[in-house]
């Protein structure tokens, strides 16, 4: 019996279609059949029945769920100390974007000297969708943002840096008082549905400042391009000296006592870190990128 079609097995039941599980697998629809018929004359019971379009598990496919991700996650940890440090093997990495395009390259430097016999794939998605990745052992580690929930214990989190939120202008307003440009000039804004528009959000409000919206947009560094074509100004989480490169902006940081809660506090962060399943074969892999990150951003 393959391992794999296990893992498309999960697939299917989490989505509830045959045909959305192949298109998300990259397989045909008949292929994905064919290995669930597989399946079940292998373990020798139904797995599956259809309703309309729709799939769901059987009382027997409910408990080869339940126990198939522990199953993948022993076999991934088995493949991996089979293969050991020596003769390679490869680490799955999930990274947001602002890492990607930040101070990612740096790290894989670092730890490319230290593992060079490791094949790393990179994956670059928004924290939510990685952190399901990781938890269904399709990735190994992340790069993200600290989650808003109560992580398990099987979850390993470490952070590596927070990012306040800056007003980004261009350089000939590097001398104005960044909450009067907040309240003066178009906001190119970062998108309310992440968790730093989010924080953007809550902090206008707790200011009492209700700018004039030019745009909204999904990317830090689109934001920075915006600004830097004089479309408004941006107010964003700082991702490091990649947000002014190469482009006539620059940041200005908030003054203290203007948290959220308008309280003297600080001005509001994201936490930037690293999550791994302390579970995995590869959580030494993953400690060891934690150590090349820290040395790398000081």
């Amino acid at each position: 019996m393959d391992v794999r079609y296990i893992h498309n097995f999960l697939r299917v039941v989490q989505t509830g279609s045959m045909s959305e599980a192949a298109r998300q697998l990259d397989l045909s629809p008949s292929a994905i059949a064919q290995q669930m018929r597989v399946l079940e004359v292998g373990l020798g019971a139904p797995l599956l029945v259809r309703h309309g379009r729709s799939v769901r598990a059987t009382a027997a496919g409910e408990r080869l769920f339940e126990r198939g991700q522990r199953l993948l996650q022993d076999f991934d940890g088995l493949r991996a100390w089979v293969l050991g440090d020596a003769d390679g093997g490869e680490l799955r990495l999930g990274t947001v974007n602002t890492a990607l395009h930040g101070f990612l390259p740096t790290v894989m430097q670092a730890f490319v000297a230290r593992h060079e016999q490791v094949r790393i794939s990179v994956r670059a998605g928004l924290t939510p969708e990685l952190y399901t990745a990781l938890v269904q052992s399709e990735l190994d580690v992340l790069i993200c943002l600290k989650p808003s929930f109560d992580l398990p214990k099987t979850v390993c989190w470490a952070e590596l840096r927070e990012e306040p939120l800056v007003v980004l202008c261009r350089r000939e307003d590097a001398h104005q008082d960044p909450l009067a440009l907040l309240r003066s000039r178009p906001l190119v804004r970062y998108d309310r549905a992440l968790a730093g528009g989010r924080l953007a959000d809550r902090y206008l409000k707790a200011q009492g400042i209700v700018p004039v919206e030019r745009m909204e947009l999904n990317s830090v560094l689109a934001v920075a391009m915006m600004v830097d074509q004089g479309l408004g100004v941006g107010l964003v989480p700082d991702i490091g000296s990649v947000l002014a490169q190469g482009r006539d902006v620059c940041t200005l940081a908030l003054p203290n006592g203007a948290g959220a809660g308008g309280d003297g506090r600080a001005p509001d962060a994201r936490k930037v870190g690293l999550l791994w399943l302390n579970t995995s074969a590869r959580a030494r892999w993953a400690r060891s990128l934690l150590e090349c990150a820290r040395q790398c951003l000081g």
